[in-house]
């Protein structure tokens, strides 16, 4: 009779996916979200909770929420002291963060390379009321620093563009001309 051959349990393969050990972002609600069914694509969060939470991810331009040519603006006269090359998303989101630091997360996913993302960051109000709040802080930005120029008159021309300036319309046109909806959205 042949001796007992002796086994040692077999490992459990990991696999992509598994869902043991999968972090949650614990959203302003009090709801979690799991940062793997986070696409590129989405802009808005449909919760458990009932509401619309609005959804940013760094790989998101900054074009999302200010023109092109803004943006470039931003990007020169913004000196940024962090580990970002240049004023982008992480920056728009960070003056969001400090204004409503209850309402808005952010998740860093920058070890996990299944989700094609290194920052999530998912606010309590929607996409929309998002964007209305990051033109509005990015205006108060700017009057900041036009506050301090040298120049009476360029001081006078943007107090009076201000004066005209409808944060709602601008996002509402912005929105439709850059067509949030379809996969075709492009920078205005």
């Amino acid at each position: 009779m042949a001796a007992p051959v002796e086994t040692t349990p077999m490992t459990e393969p990991r696999v992509p996916g598994d869902e043991s050990g999968r972090a949650s972002v614990a959203l302003p609600c009090g709801e979690s979200l799991d940062p793997r069914s986070v696409d590129l694509g989405m802009r808005d969060y449909r919760c458990s909770c009932g509401e619309t939470h609005a959804v940013v991810l760094d790989v998101h331009p900054p074009s999302r929420f200010l023109p092109e040519s803004l943006v470039d603006v931003l990007r020169e006269t913004v000196d940024t002291a962090d580990e970002f090359d240049e004023f982008g998303t992480p920056h728009l989101m960070g003056i969001a963060m400090e204004e409503f630091p209850e309402a808005v997360v952010v998740h860093d996913a920058g070890d996990d390379g299944t989700v094609g993302y290194a920052l999530l960051w998912v606010a309590d109000f929607d996409s929309r009321r998002l964007h209305e709040i990051v033109v509005e802080l990015v205006v108060e930005l700017m009057d900041h620093a036009v506050s301090h120029a040298d120049d009476a008159d360029a001081v006078a021309s943007f107090e009076s563009q201000l004066a005209e300036f409808d944060v709602e319309a601008f996002v509402e046109e912005y929105r439709r001309v850059r067509d949030f909806e379809s996969a075709g959205d492009r920078p205005a």
